[in-house]
Parts: C-alpha cells; structure tokens; sequence
C-alpha cells in the first residue's frame, strides 16, 4: 500500500495543503520518479525493485493523478506550480536533492527540476516540451480520445478485455510496444486511474504553450527515447539533443512511449547509469545507442 503525506505550498492566496501519494522501497542515494499524464505511480512498477537495490525510491502519484487528491485553489496544474510542490513534496519527506527520472510529463518536470538545481542528476524517458505545433496536437488528441474512450467503457467490459492480450492491445497498444507483457491487472489498474484523473484537463490546458528550450547546465541528464513511441515520435530526441547538447542520447530498441514495461532490464539500467552521472555525448547504456 502506498502511503500520503500532505504539506503547505505557497500560492497567491496563502498557503495551500497539497497531498500526495508515494511509494518508497529501498536504500542508497534518493531517487524520485514522475509518471506521465493520466497515469499513476504504478507505472514504474516493472523497473521499482530492480532500482530499489541500488537507489532509496520514492515513486510519487502527481497532483490529480492516482490517489493524489487534486489541487486546491488557486494552484494551477503548470509547471511553474508543479515544480515547486514537487520541491516541497522532497522537503516534507527529508530528502535534499534527489536523482529524477521522469516518463513523458514526468521527463518534462524532470528536466524543470534539474533546471532549477532541485535535483542532482536528470534520466527523462520521451519528454514532453519537445514537439513541433503538430506533433503537440497530435499527442493531445490522442490523449483525450484515450481519456474518453476510457471514461466510455463499462468497468466490466475493462476487465474483461484485460484477461487476453488483443484485449490489453486494445487498451495500452498506444503508450506501450508490448502491450501483452502488461499483466491483466495492471491494465484495469492504469485504465481506471485515466478515468479518475482529475487533474487531467488542466494539466493538459496548461501544456498548451508548453516548449521546452533552455539547456540544464550543471546536472548531469540523460534523454531516452523508445523507438517504437507512437504519441510523441523519436526524432523529438534528436530535438531534445540539441536543446541538451551535453545531455546523453539513449535509444530503447522496441520500446513505446512507456517504456518500462517494455523493457524493464534495459529502462533500469538507463536510470541506474543516469543517476550514477553518467555523461557524455551521444553515449549508449546496455543495448541502447544514439537516437534518431
């Protein structure tokens, strides 16, 4: 069971209460993990206890997302709030500077909080903010029409599908390469935290004008990216690449948008090698090497 811990974030109207959900495993350096939009920390499931070995994990539901409550107002759900309650989340639980590793609008926080010197390393998995004006409305329309075919289907009709892997298809082919690998109760688990999101529209208002296009000097980071991703195309990396231009490039052979179901061995190591401060150009973990 994962456990809540709630704290005061500033805003323009006085402090606000902000609770969120987390798990932590294991012992070493801290790591915090960030999931993308829609979905939950469970996400990072396949990849926790491998990394919980090595790293004291802390894999966090985002505000609105999971079984975090949504913000109060006047929170917003951008990133220049985001950030911060992140900050304050690490803060609450005794953590100073943590490694990040983020999937999607995880890697785009992941990337902010490396920015703003919060964390000591950066491993973002397909990071939102790197999209051209097609591309980003593609991937929102793809989002919302997941999120409503979700929000459409009966709970048993999802269970349902979820016992066979055309069912699993059915339902995660977009995020993942291997959908089947998923098992089937994951797949209810994650179908029903995007019917639940309730931090889902505004988040995906607030990324509207959202371009990620400032280098992160001083942090060490790495950017992967699946080469089977299907909501935000790989040639994004190489636009991530010459935002970063100190940053590693990592390709994940076969992987989709989500990779750590895909690959949970090589994801792993990614994020090990990443917050270990790795560096270099173009460098390659495992069976990974340049994107393009």
């Amino acid at each position: 069971m994962s456990a809540q811990i709630s704290f005061p974030v500033e805003s323009l109207a006085g402090p606000r209460t902000v609770t969120l959900a987390y798990e932590r495993r294991g012992a070493g350096e801290p790591l915090l993990l960030l999931h993308g939009i829609g979905h939950h920390w469970q996400a990072w499931e396949p990849v926790l206890d491998v990394l919980a070995v090595e790293r004291d994990v802390v894999a966090v539901d985002l505000p609105g997302f999971g079984a975090s409550p949504a913000l109060l107002a006047p929170l917003a759900y951008d990133l220049e709030t985001v950030v911060p309650v992140l900050g304050a989340f690490c803060a609450a639980l005794g953590i100073e500077r943590p490694h990040v590793a983020g999937n999607s609008l995880g890697g785009l926080l992941a990337l902010r909080l490396g920015r703003e010197k919060l964390v000591r390393s950066v491993t973002a998995l397909s990071p939102a903010g790197f999209w051209s004006q097609a591309e980003r409305r593609y991937a929102f329309t793809t989002l919302r029409a997941m999120r409503g075919a979700a929000l459409a289907m009966p709970v048993p009709l999802i269970e349902r599908l979820s016992r066979s892997a055309a069912g699993r298809t059915a339902l995660t082919s977009t995020i993942y390469a291997r959908p089947g690998r998923r098992s089937p109760q994951a797949t209810v688990a994650e179908t029903l935290a995007l019917r639940g999101a309730t931090g889902f529209h505004q988040t995906l208002a607030a990324g509207r004008t959202v371009l990620f296009a400032d280098d992160v000097p001083a942090v060490p980071v790495t950017v992967a990216w699946g080469t089977r991703d299907r909501l935000l195309l790989r040639r994004q990396g190489v636009r991530a690449k010459h935002t970063l231009p100190d940053a590693r490039l990592v390709r994940l052979p076969g992987c989709g948008h989500v990779p750590m179901n895909d690959d949970p061995a090589l994801v792993a190591r990614v994020i090990l090698d990443g917050s270990a401060g790795t560096t270099g150009s173009g460098g390659s973990a495992g069976r990974s090497g340049g994107a393009g």
